[in-house]
């Protein structure tokens, strides 16, 4: 008779029967059900609970790690502030991290248990809103597996980003209930948390040495309660840690006010503390909901610090090396509020010298821009601002001081350079300028991508850039290839590993390019392209269950899933679509490739016209697929809820890439590495990553147009007059004519008619410039499709070139140039 492994065994053994056992001990002492009566959600949670076991002591080894590791370079512990993650469903990617993936899946048919179906079941945690969150995971990821020690602050969200559903062509938000059913991957430590000071007054008094010092008397006192989830490294037993704030009120239950028979008096504090981190981004058109969105920031940045400070002064006496031990990288400008938090802790609290606490501060705290929006580059009211961190204002004032001293020192009577440089902006009323602040703040300040590092320095911080031209770096984004290539493209993954070996998976920018050596074997070929259509046989029977729209599997997959704006221009790939459409009833012979286009994304709920560019998308697609006329040759399908888990069986699938977005508007983007990854080809503007994509996988195998980033700037420069391409171009001017006249919305002429009014007449994103040439291009991308060998190899060198756009190779980056740690 075969012993039962012992406790040890059943709590860390990555065999199939040890796992098996440890299910079902988790399914009945935790879940309290057996498999007779288990729901599928137990059944989720036994198995997250019993990887989870199996990560935990590697997870207090690396705790232990960070609180006893002495300060030098190569144990410095980077705090990476990001009010946004993330990270997708946890269990599938622990299971690959932990190696354990194979043997887990045999646990589970010993059980006759679908471990797809668990997989299916766990709720992806929406706690950001598109790229910068998922970039924020990505380097999670990547800092574990190279075995960084490293700490991921941000917002435990109750409820996260919306989930979408499509009603009648429009987008309806629905709440985001990603905690209804539990989170087994989370642990809370109460006795970590915070208290957090809102509003009150500021007192001056001078302390016993005669030093001036100020009191900070708040209004309002809220504690941060933290949830830390284990962020698991490949293949190294390594084990970081995302730690995620949750407000509560410090009392939540008034006596008084419930025995007077004020019953909503008694529980208030606790609704209006627990609102301030009850949804990811409140809609901020109103004075509360700008309100509320300053004050989730600097409660989490609030709580980060002061978690540091805590975690330092457990092993030291003094802050004075603070900066040596920790490396804070704030992730665009959301927690540059770090600056003033930091100093202000430092001064207030720990009675420092200004001189010191700014060295500390600046030492410590680096910036990523994310954008060249001048809409994104966040300020705050100041009146807002002070009425809210009434301290802060006064420590902003007073850095801002200082700085505008050394400015005119540098450039003596230059007063339209100061006011450019001024935290505070005073055209207009006045406004605290936080990428002023977070480029003041810091000691490096980086782009995400070179074309993006290179228009920061020209435009958006020029001054700054003149003024400290060292500060400034470039480290392009990157993704995860154990998520965004084993996870979620298995087949594929499995092909790579049967050529080149296992060893991809741990160090992908050394080893994919090792696949191109069989771009020419016919049988590596076969089996490629057998891997694409399985992929995309996937995708179809998903769409067909989820929109009830078939596809032809033998067609192109003309993929753009992103978030919807009118920079990343989802519209524009709708014209070339119309387009198409007019020549196939044109001409039904025309040598068109079948095509496919599929399109993901969520509109802010407050951008109205990005949520009608979704309404447009539909309505074209529902004229196109009941047209016996041309829907055997084209489809346009928009999937809704696009999120992390929908990505897993989109990207794989793709043939074509959509990187569409007018020249110097996208930072980087990360879809377009995804993509390219999972072997798809890319149709792109010279934005964003776009172009260092391109520079890798060779211009044969990407498939560039439009105009440039200097282009762009000097055609708006000289009054740019959208309405001439409109008047001088047949094909455009069919397709806008049919748009307003009502041909895609039932004779309404006034549903699109705000969309074609801005292209017309504004076109602020340069559709109308770009239409011919995107057209043009598009041509191009028909006729290698068409030479299906043709596009084997394109999509096989494509893939064999994405190892410098891992996000390791980010993090390498930083380490090097920002963090100063040695990776050895």
């Amino acid at each position: 008779m075969k012993a039962k492994p012992d406790v040890n065994d059943i709590r860390t053994g990555r065999t199939s029967e040890i796992i098996a056992q440890a299910f079902l001990d988790n399914l009945y002492y935790l879940q309290g059900c057996t498999l007779m009566n288990a729901s599928r959600n137990d059944l989720f949670m036994a198995l997250s609970y019993t990887v989870r076991d199996r990560m935990l002591a590697t997870w207090l080894q690396g705790v232990k790690d960070i609180v006893e590791s002495e300060i030098s370079p190569d144990n410095k512990i980077v705090c990476y502030l990001s009010a946004e993650f993330l990270p997708g469903p946890h269990l599938a990617n622990n299971m690959v991290c932990l190696g354990m993936y194979e043997e887990t899946k045999k646990a589970m048919r010993q059980l006759a248990i679908d471990l797809d179906e668990l997989l299916d079941q766990e709720e992806e945690p929406g706690l950001g809103n598109g790229g910068l969150g998922r970039l924020a995971s990505c380097f999670l990821d990547s800092m574990a597996t190279l075995s960084l020690n490293a700490i991921g602050y941000g917002i435990r969200y109750e409820f996260g980003i919306f989930d979408q559903e499509i009603q009648n062509g429009w987008q309806v938000e629905i709440t985001d209930k990603w905690l209804r059913y539990g989170n087994p991957w989370e642990i809370p430590k109460p006795d970590l948390s915070q208290e957090v000071y809102l509003n009150g007054h500021t007192e001056a008094y001078y302390d016993k040495k005669g030093n001036y010092r100020v009191k900070w008397v708040p209004g309002r006192v809220i504690r941060g309660i933290p949830y830390d989830t284990p962020i698991i490294g490949y293949g190294n037993n390594k084990c970081n840690t995302m730690r995620l704030w949750k407000a509560e009120a410090i009392e939540s239950f008034d006596f008084d006010d419930f025995n007077k028979g004020d019953y909503y008096a008694a529980v208030n504090e606790k609704v209006s503390s627990e609102t301030i981190t009850k949804v990811l981004y409140p809609n901020d058109e109103t004075d509360a909901g700008k309100q509320l969105r300053l004050v989730q920031q600097y409660f989490f940045v609030s709580c980060s610090l002061k978690d540091m400070i805590k975690l330092h002064l457990s092993r030291n006496d003094e802050l004075d090396d603070f900066h040596k031990h920790f490396a804070i990288q704030m992730n665009d400008t959301h927690p540059s509020i770090a600056v003033a938090e930091l100093m202000r802790i430092l001064i207030d609290e720990h009675n420092m010298e200004w001189d010191k606490a700014w060295k500390i501060t600046t030492s410590a705290l680096s910036y990523t821009n994310h954008t060249l929006l001048p809409e994104a580059l966040e300020k705050w009211n100041l009146g807002l601002f002070s009425s809210v961190l009434p301290r802060h204002a006064e420590i902003i004032f007073e850095i801002n001081r200082r700085f505008l001293m050394d400015v005119q020192k540098r450039y003596p009577g230059n007063i339209e350079k100061m006011q450019r440089m001024s935290i505070i902006e005073e055209s207009g009323g006045k406004f605290v300028r936080m990428a002023n602040l977070a480029s003041i703040g810091s000691h490096s300040i980086n782009g995400v991508a070179a074309l993006h590092s290179e228009l920061l320095k020209k435009y958006v911080l020029q001054d700054f850039y003149q003024m400290w031209p060292d500060k400034f770096h470039n480290v392009t984004n990157g993704v995860t290839p154990r998520r965004w290539l084993y996870v979620c493209n298995q087949r594929m993954s499995s092909l790579i590993t049967e050529y080149i070996g296992p060893k991809w998976l741990k160090n992908y920018h050394l080893h994919i390019a090792d696949i191109e050596k069989y771009k020419n074997d016919p049988v590596f070929r076969e089996k490629w392209m057998k891997v694409k259509k399985q992929n995309k046989s996937a995708l179809a029977d998903w769409i067909k269950n989820k929109t009830g729209i078939k596809v032809d599997v033998e067609s192109m997959f003309d993929i753009q899933v992103k978030r919807i704006h009118e920079y990343k221009r989802q519209h524009l790939n709708v014209l070339h679509i119309i387009t198409l459409y007019n020549q196939l009833k044109n001409n039904p012979d025309a040598n068109l490739a079948p095509r496919t286009f599929i399109f993901g994304g969520k509109a802010a709920p407050n951008y109205f016209m990005a949520k009608l560019i979704i309404k447009l998308i539909n309505a074209v697609g529902h004229l196109i697929n009941n047209d016996k006329a041309v829907n055997d040759r084209l489809k346009v399908v928009f999937i809704p809820n696009f999120n992390v888990q929908n990505g897993h069986i989109i990207y794989p699938a793709a043939d074509l890439s959509e990187q569409i977005s007018t020249a110097g508007k996208e930072a980087s983007g990360t879809g377009n590495m995804k993509f390219s990854m999972n072997g798809a080809v890319t149709i792109g503007t010279p934005d964003g990553a776009n172009l260092e994509i391109c520079e890798k996988v060779g211009t044969r195998n990407f498939f560039l147009f439009g105009h440039t980033a200097s282009e762009v700037f000097t055609i708006k420069s000289r009054n740019y007059n959208p309405g001439l391409y409109y008047e001088t171009n047949n094909s455009l001017k069919q397709v806008i004519d049919q748009i307003a006249s009502g041909y895609f919305s039932e004779g309404d002429k006034q549903l699109f008619r705000p969309l074609i009014n801005s292209l017309l007449y504004q076109d602020e994103f340069l559709l109308m410039a770009d239409y011919q040439l995107y057209v043009d291009c598009q041509q191009n991308v028909n006729q290698a499709y068409l030479d299906r060998e043709r596009w084997t190899t394109m999509s096989i060198e494509t893939a064999a070139h994405m190892g410098n756009f891992s996000s390791d190779c980010s993090i390498m980056e930083y380490a090097k140039k920002i963090w100063k740690i040695n990776i050895f």
